[in-house]
């Protein structure tokens, strides 16, 4: 008796489960090589993050985090470099209210140093210096978006 109380708390208990997490897409261009090669490498960054999600069914789920970075020298393009880093999830027993954070902010955490790997190996094989990305705050990321889609809504609602 007391094993089947224990099976059935077990399947109530909520589950993280990371399946796969894999490079979806990698992109890397250098539009102005060679020239950019002999510009002092004093490079602007300006990286840009997103992200796709797919239900795969009930209780699977793959998040996509897109990270693009363009480097700029003197206004010239000197690499931009787009990694898909994708994840498949399972997540069972959560509520709708905690699905969103999961999906918006913990998966893509997850999911963020595989990316700045992938990153920085292929800036270096396209001749740069190692390119480091610094940590990311998902959770304000994912409130960010949600105030904004908040913000959106009430501005629909206004205008109707």
């Amino acid at each position: 008796m007391a094993e089947e109380n224990a099976a059935a708390t077990e399947e109530q208990q909520p589950k993280f489960i990371i399946q796969k997490i894999y490079t979806k897409d990698i992109s890397f261009e250098t539009p102005n090589s060679p020239a950019i090669f002999r510009e002092e490498w004093k490079p602007k960054l300006d990286l840009q993050l997103g992200n796709e999600y797919n239900r795969l069914d009930e209780d699977t789920h793959e998040i996509i985090l897109i990270v693009t970075v363009t480097a700029k020298v003197n206004d010239q393009v000197a690499f931009l470099a787009e990694v898909k880093q994708a994840g498949i999830f399972t997540l069972t027993g959560y509520s709708k209210e905690e699905m969103g954070p999961l999906i918006g902010s913990y998966c893509p955490n997850t999911i963020f140093p595989f990316a700045r790997e992938v990153i920085s190996d292929v800036v270096i094989k396209g001749g740069f210096p190692q390119l480091v990305l610094a940590p990311v705050n998902f959770d304000a990321v994912y409130r960010h978006q949600i105030d904004q889609a908040r913000q959106q809504m009430e501005a629909a609602q206004a205008t109707h």
